[in-house]
């Protein structure tokens, strides 16, 4: 992952709100805020129970700069974030971003650059044919062959997934197979964005 300087750029928080810090209301560039331990885990006490991240998002006005920050999670474990619709099941809509590996402490970081703001959004015209999956692995969650088609959703929400189902396993949680990583046979959520609402996530601040 390339990582792009950001010199004179960066601006202090003034306000708090609804567990995010940002600038005064119109002129957001800048919002901290936290990763929660997935309501998910609830009937998994062992699963991670101190997991916990901040992330900081940058706009430098064609895109922005994500910083992400994660701690309290198994030691060197391989973690897969996406931007997505909803916080909890069924996340609606999601785009993968890339991944988190975690020291010998469990504490890890990633820097993404992409569009994480107001404009953070998913959309198909119209339904096309899909490329052939490229993985078919044996427990992997196939790709579809095509599209369906939607207007503009916005996706403000944050989530990250284990990569493996071992890893959970060897955490003390179940075996269950998710599509949330490259090659579709990741293993259950760990953190989200839920402290905001299913329709309001955090990447709606950034404007």
């Amino acid at each position: 992952m390339t990582v792009l300087g950001c010199a004179g750029i960066g601006i202090a928080a003034l306000a708090c709100t609804s567990a995010i810090a940002q600038e005064p209301p119109g002129s957001v560039k800048r919002v901290t805020f936290d990763l929660v331990r997935s309501p998910g885990l609830a009937s998994f006490p062992s699963v991670a129970p101190k997991a916990r991240g901040t992330v900081t998002i940058h706009s430098i006005g064609t895109v922005e700069i994500m910083k992400v920050k994660v701690e309290g999670l198994p030691p060197n474990t391989d973690f897969d974030l996406f931007v997505i619709q909803v916080p909890n099941p069924p996340f609606g809509l999601s785009w993968y971003q890339g991944d988190i590996e975690t020291d010998g402490d469990g504490k890890g970081s990633g820097e993404f650059v992409g569009r994480f703001s107001i404009e953070t959004f998913i959309v198909a015209p119209g339904i096309a044919p899909a490329p052939a999956d490229p993985f078919n692995q044996p427990g992997s969650i196939p790709d579809a062959t095509q599209n369906p088609a939607t207007n503009p959703v916005q996706t403000y929400h944050l989530g990250l997934w284990f990569n493996s189902p071992a890893d959970v396993v060897k955490a003390g949680g179940p075996n269950i197979v998710t599509p949330f990583n490259g090659e579709h046979n990741a293993g259950i959520q760990v953190l989200n964005t839920s402290e905001f609402p299913a329709t309001s996530g955090p990447l709606e601040q950034v404007k």
